[in-house]
């Protein structure tokens, strides 16, 4: 139904609003069981979205990192590598 919700905490650079977003229409889909609301669903999805993606927000500013930010390239690179392995099976 949807892909995994990645982590957005402590990256360089920051994630980004699109991001925050992204991780809240996820959420969001999941905790509903569906990709797309029916009509009548709509605005209540929309507004769940919304609000997920400002709490989200929220957290990720009042977080204290601890360790090093992660570079987004190195984790995708890690990602793959763990993929590759687990699907070469």
């Amino acid at each position: 139904m949807c892909r995994n919700i990645r982590t957005l905490h402590n990256f360089d650079p920051p994630a980004a609003p699109d991001e925050v977003e992204a991780a809240a229409v996820q959420y969001v889909r999941k905790i509903a069981g569906t990709a797309r609301p029916a009509q009548d669903n709509a605005a209540a999805f929309d507004l769940a979205v919304q609000e997920v993606a400002a709490a989200t927000a929220r957290l990720l500013e009042a977080l204290v990192p601890h360790g090093a930010p992660k570079d987004r390239e190195i984790e995708a690179a890690k990602a793959r590598a763990r993929a590759a392995d687990r699907y070469a099976r």
